[in-house]
């Protein structure tokens, strides 16, 4: 429980240092005076970086570890923060939320460690808890942010990150056994062995097809995390301290909607198996776009904030539910198959943001928030081409001839 507690502490402050910007943003703009491309471009920025980072991350756990890539990540991206400071331009700010964007590839870690650590009946729930409560992170930050100086504030995030990373190189473990280093020690041709894990994982086309849908739940949650409370503070005209309230209603969700995804597909793996899972990852992620699309047309206040309760509770459920289904594409490369998934999540962020919410856009945002839950419909119909010889899919049973059961590599 101890490497629990220290991997949903670490991604919490990543998520707390990278969304400390978003709620200040009514103040920030007009302290370097940033127009509504700069902003946009800025969250493009932000998820641009981890999608990098992220593709990184997954290699490097499967052959260093999570506990030793996780640390240093954090201990890498916590001083780019607090360069704030110094900002004075839209350059800077752009290159600022770009670097500190990085550190979200310590989701990938995270999500490895839980996998590595516990048993496959359980895997959902530990994924979606560790996941669901370290997201709770952004919204604690649109809470925390707005009351204070942007430049001071952002010091805080920062020693956070810091101190976490050390805590994680000190007291954490990487597997149930001990250490990653001593548990699998490298072999003599340890590059050769790296290269056919990445290969391995990039040819698994399950894996893709979870990017895309992750791309369209997950990355919904970042766009609505980036956008969230300057869309209530524009559209509604509440002040930037209730919009912050708001705004983190969307991601105080997490701590039960992400675990709770991950309770569903367990529950549903043992009663129907991979065909459960997939199935439960359809409905609830293709009901959070419809629910998307009718947040766009909301016209009250009360209506909106009601609308967006729902919508976060299951979009973020479809991203613990993903997490249920990922751990059985690849035990080989189940690092690179996590880190495929989780940049696909950022993917799907940049893609909305620079499509939808750019700043160049011709129309509204409330537009833009619909057009993304009919994207999400869409991208979720992909599921329906994922099939796994040895238990089927959501369409199709598992194959009777037991040779065409490939090995779980």
């Amino acid at each position: 429980m101890r490497a629990f507690h220290l991997a949903w502490l670490s991604l919490f402050t990543c998520f707390f240092s990278t969304f400390s910007i978003p709620p200040l943003l009514p103040i920030i703009r007009q302290d370097l005076h940033l127009s509504p491309s700069d902003v946009g471009t800025a969250g493009i920025a932000a998820f641009a970086g981890s999608i990098i980072s992220r593709l990184a991350m997954g290699p490097a756990c499967d052959l260093f570890g999570p506990r030793l890539a996780s640390a240093t990540l954090s201990l890498a991206t916590a001083p780019i923060l607090l360069s704030a400071a110094f900002i004075s331009t839209p350059l800077h700010f752009i290159f600022l939320r770009f670097f500190v964007g990085f550190s979200l590839a310590n989701f990938v870690a995270n999500q490895f460690w839980m996998s590595s650590m516990f048993s496959r009946c359980t895997v959902g729930l530990a994924n979606g808890v560790a996941a669901g409560w370290a997201n709770v992170g952004s919204g604690l930050t649109q809470l925390v942010m707005p009351s204070a100086s942007w430049r001071t504030a952002l010091v805080v995030p920062a020693v956070f990150q810091a101190m976490m990373a050390l805590m994680v190189l000190a007291y954490g473990q990487d597997l149930p056994d001990g250490s990653y280093r001593n548990v699998k020690k490298p072999e003599k041709n340890s590059k050769d062995d790296a290269i056919g894990v990445f290969l391995n994982g990039i040819k698994n086309y399950r894996g893709w097809v979870l990017g895309l849908t992750y791309g369209y739940c997950f990355g919904v949650e970042l766009t609505m995390d980036n956008i969230i409370a300057e869309y209530f503070y524009d559209r509604f005209g509440v002040n930037i301290e209730t919009a912050g309230v708001i705004a983190a209603s969307f991601g105080f969700a997490n701590w039960v909607s992400r675990p709770m995804g991950g309770v569903i597909s367990d529950k549903l793996g043992k009663r129907f198996g991979m065909r459960g899972r997939l199935w439960g990852l359809w409905v609830v992620q293709t009901v959070a776009g419809v629910m998307c699309i009718w947040l766009g047309r909301v016209n009250s206040l009360w209506g909106s904030i009601v609308v967006m309760c729902g919508f976060s509770f299951l979009v973020q459920a479809a991203s613990g539910l993903t997490f249920g289904v990922v751990p059985f594409v690849s035990k080989r490369s189940m690092g690179v198959i996590s880190g495929m998934t989780g940049s696909g999540g950022t993917v799907g962020a940049v893609v909305t943001q620079l499509l939808l919410f750019s700043g160049s856009t011709k129309f509204s945002t409330q537009t833009g928030i619909s057009l993304m839950g009919v994207m999400m419909i869409m991208s979720t119909l992909s599921l329906t081409t994922i099939y796994f010889p040895q238990w089927g899919g959501m369409l199709c049973g598992p194959s009777s001839h037991h040779q065409h059961y490939p090995l779980l590599a």
